[in-house]
This record gives structure tokens, C-alpha cells and sequence, in this order.
């Protein structure tokens, strides 16, 4: 008798019910213990005073030496967010990581993750790296989060993480580096719901890229850089638009398009202070676009002309640019100032960078003033890769204040002389795909608690080891 491969259904599995408010449950923030100030580096450098504090819009800058890896930063991340929060770690059935800084062209980071949780006895783990500049992050989270959405969910709660170390070469690129990382708890019903609309927007562009694997250093063509993300911003907004005006409708409710009057906090990807300024001018404009006959624009100068200019234009008009920016300023300070605070301390985190802001709003705004606001997403990474999302605030944030201890911390970095930064770059010159390698970096230099690169052997293997908690 031949029984046919599909005659019992008797292994079949039902999909559990939906998970509602999917979003993030828990957050932490990881950053070097140094910093050096970007007033003190424009005279280090010999450039103008405000080339870097007004032009770029920095303060400060994070920075680390060959102690220290994307490695090291992940596990010192992870680590914290399980014990801070008391997370079970069987409890966590997917890591994402996103990171542009790549020590192995194979390996992943989220691997060397695993030990600390195999310790637990959890090696049923989903989940790997994702990379694309700085927006590898926002592709972890969108990955757990439709894990979470989707028929695979096995009821357990996902892990997302994103760090890099930014360095550049000696030049017009060393003051926007940075360093840091974050990892967010993702699971149903969390006080920070990621709104299932996004918009994005993906291109081949060659405005930054890292083509050669003996360095840590990128090239850059700014200028192009600076249109893809404005050209990015555009695109992205645009699509976010059409896709809410389209499942509003689809779900029978009308009224006026999307616009910026529905967010509270915008936040973006922040590669400079000033970059960050120029975007939401960038969303004003957008907006002004869309319905220039609102009674808010009234004051517009040169109204009819930017009605006029074509798109193509306007992505490299600097008097466009400074109107917008002079229009917008005082929202910019109302609402996008209170999300920098870790760009203006640690400088551009890459992947971290608009997570960071995001952890920098929950510190700056009380809880119970976020509560039932709209936070507005804008990820970029270049190459490039770009999405406008938003976050809805739907419970009470004040755990996740607490544990962040965001502004104590931040001030508690130390500032050291630019000449400390500099042999901190030689390091990790002297350590980047090195072979059994002792780093010569100082403990001191780490947090309590902190992970660090112990060794690396005569296969390239790498050890790490943690300090004592304080």
C-alpha cells in the first residue's frame, strides 16, 4: 500500500493569534567613556573657529581605542539591556544586528552574541546582521518586528542592536565621526508601537562607501552625499504619504493628507548637527509643497518662486535651504533639539545615530507629557538605503528613562586632549586586521561592566572579556 505524502495533517500547526502595538519594550545605550570637543579639535586642526560647532553644528565626539570593537560594544549593550531590565534570556527568540563596521567578511556579530546567551541555555536564536551604511539598525528592527507580525512569531520577545565605530581619514571628514550602540527589547504591547507604515526609498549612489578592507576608513564624496540624503528624505516622505493616504482610505477614514502637523517629535538620522537642521526644513518644505496655501506658510519668502523651481534644483539650492531653515527654526528647537542629545555629545553613531535620538527624546521630554505622541523616523544609510516611519507613544515610558540614566551619563564621559584621539586612531590602525594581537589600549578607559577585545590569535580568532560591574 502506498500512502501519499500528504495523507495526515496530524503535524500541522495553527498560527497563534496577532500580537497588537508590536514595538519596543525596552532600550539601552552603550558609548566610549571618552570624548574629545570639537571646539578644541578646530583649533587642534588649525581651521576656522565655527567650522566645526557652527558649520557642522558638533560638540563633541566619542571615541575609542583598539581595546574596543563592534564587537565589544555589542555584547557590553546586550549585556546591560538583560540585566538592567531583569530580561529571562530563554525568553528572547530573535537578534537582529545592524552595523556597518565589519571586522569579518563571514562572521556576524550577533554570533559572538551568542555565547552569553547560550550560558543560559538558548541557542534557538533567529536572526543575523544586516548591513547597508547606517541603515543596517532600522532593517534589524523592521526584521523583528515582522517576525513578531508574521505566522513564524513563537511567542517569544526579539533582541535589536545597532553600533559602529565612525573614524575617517585626516581631513574635512574626522570631525562628523562618533562612536556608540543601543539595543532595544521588541515584543506586543509596548509603550513605543512601531506604526506599520513606512516609506522608503533605495538608490545605487557612490556618496560613501568602505571598498578597501585594509582600513576602517571611508571614501567620501560629500556633496553627493549631502543630495542623496536630501534627495532620500523627499522620496521616502513622499512614498509614507501615499501609503497612510492609501490604507486611511482603504480603511474608510478621509481628511487631509499626512504632514508634519501629525508628529510631535520628528527625529532623523544624524551624520552632523546641522545636517539634522537642514532635514526637517527639508520636511517643512515638503509640506509646504503639498498645500501652499495653508495659512502657515503665509510668510514663506519667495513663495511663488519655490512653488516654481523644479525638484532637481531645489535639492542643491542653499537659499531654498536657508529660507526653510530660518522658517522652521523655532519648531527645530521646540521639538528636534530635545532628540540630540547623543549626537551632540558622541557625534555620528552610524546605525545607532537615529536610535540614539530616539533614546535622547524619551531623556529630554517627561513621560507623562510623550504619552499618546507621534514620533516620525527618518533612516538613511548611504549607498544608499532610506525609510520614514513613525512610532506611536501608547504607555508609560518612565522605566525606560530611568534605566537609560541618558544625561548623567552622557556627562560623565570624559573630554581628553584631540591628541588622545589621534593616538586612539593610530591604534586601531595599528590593531585593524591585525594577527595575534595584544591590544595596548588602558582598561581604564572602559566603562564597569564594559566588554573589551582581550586578543586576537594566530587564526584570527578573537577573545573578550568583561570588567567588574561598579
Amino acid at each position: 500500500m502506498t500512502v501519499p505524502l500528504n495523507a495526515s495533517t496530524s503535524q500541522d500547526v495553527e498560527a497563534p493569534p496577532r500580537p497588537k502595538d508590536v514595538g519596543i519594550l525596552a532600550m539601552e545605550m552603550y558609548f566610549p567613556q571618552r570624548c574629545i570637543s570639537e571646539e578644541e579639535l578646530e583649533v587642534f586642526d588649525n581651521v576656522p573657529k565655527g567650522k566645526y560647532t557652527i558649520g557642522l553644528g558638533q560638540k563633541f565626539m566619542a571615541c575609542c581605542d583598539d581595546r574596543e570593537d563592534i564587537n565589544s560594544f555589542a555584547l557590553t549593550v546586550v549585556t546591560s539591556l538583560v540585566e538592567k531590565y531583569n530580561i529571562d534570556p530563554k525568553s528572547i527568540g530573535r537578534i537582529d544586528v545592524g552595523t556597518e563596521t565589519i571586522i569579518d567578511k563571514s562572521k556576524s556579530t550577533k554570533t559572538h552574541l551568542m555565547d552569553y546567551f547560550a550560558e543560559a541555555g538558548n541557542t534557538d536564536i533567529e536572526g543575523v546582521d544586516s548591513k547597508n551604511a547606517c541603515y543596517g539598525s532600522t532593517a534589524a528592527l523592521f526584521n523583528a518586528v515582522n517576525w513578531i507580525e508574521s505566522a513564524s512569531w513563537d511567542g517569544r520577545n526579539a533582541i535589536v542592536v545597532g553600533g559602529d565605530i565612525a573614524i575617517y581619514a585626516e581631513g574635512s571628514g574626522r570631525p562628523t565621526g562618533g562612536a556608540g550602540a543601543f539595543a532595544m527589547l521588541i515584543g506586543p504591547n509596548a509603550p513605543l508601537a512601531v506604526e506599520p507604515v513606512h516609506g522608503s526609498y533605495m538608490a545605487n549612489t557612490y556618496d560613501f562607501y568602505k571598498p578597501k578592507l585594509d582600513s576602517e576608513y571611508p571614501e567620501v564624496d560629500g556633496p553627493v552625499s549631502i543630495t542623496a540624503y536630501v534627495s532620500a528624505i523627499d522620496a521616502s516622505y513622499n512614498a509614507f504619504r501615499n501609503k497612510h493616504t492609501r490604507a486611511r482610505k482603504a480603511a474608510g477614514h478621509s481628511g487631509p493628507a499626512f504632514s508634519l502637523a501629525d508628529v510631535d517629535y520628528p527625529i532623523f538620522h544624524s551624520p552632523y548637527g546641522k545636517m539634522v537642521q537642514k532635514a526637517h526644513a527639508r520636511l517643512v518644505y515638503n509640506d509646504f509643497l503639498a498645500n501652499p496655501d495653508s495659512p502657515k506658510y503665509a510668510n514663506v519668502p519667495e513663495r511663488e518662486a519655490w512653488l516654481a523651481q523644479s525638484h532637481k534644483a531645489s535639492l542643491t539650492d542653499k537659499t531654498l535651504e536657508k529660507t526653510f531653515m530660518a522658517f522652521a527654526k523655532a519648531d527645530f528647537e521646540n521639538t528636534v533639539e530635545k532628540g540630540m542629545l547623543c549626537a551632540r555629545r558622541c557625534g555620528n553613531m552610524y546605525t545607532a545615530s537615529l536610535y540614539g535620538g530616539l533614546a535622547s527624546l524619551l531623556s529630554s521630554v517627561e513621560p507623562a507629557e510623550l504619552r499618546g505622541k507621534r514620533i516620525s523616523m527618518f533612516a538613511f544609510g548611504s549607498g544608499l538605503a532610506s525609510s520614514f516611519f513613525t512610532i506611536k507613544v501608547k504607555g508609560d515610558i518612565s522605566e525606560i528613562r530611568e534605566k537609560l540614566d541618558l544625561v548623567r551619563r552622557l556627562e560623565s564621559m570624559k573630554v581628553v586632549p584631540c591628541q588622545t584621539y589621534v593616538d586612539a586612531l593610530e591604534l586601531r590602525h595599528k590593531g585593524h586586521n591585525a594577527v595575534s594581537y595584544v591590544p595596548e589600549g588602558a582598561l581604564e578607559n572602559i566603562w564597569p561592566g564594559g566588554w573589551y577585545l582581550e586578543s586576537i590569535d594566530s587564526k584570527y580568532r578573537r577573545k573578550y572579556a568583561r570588567l567588574p560591574k561598579a
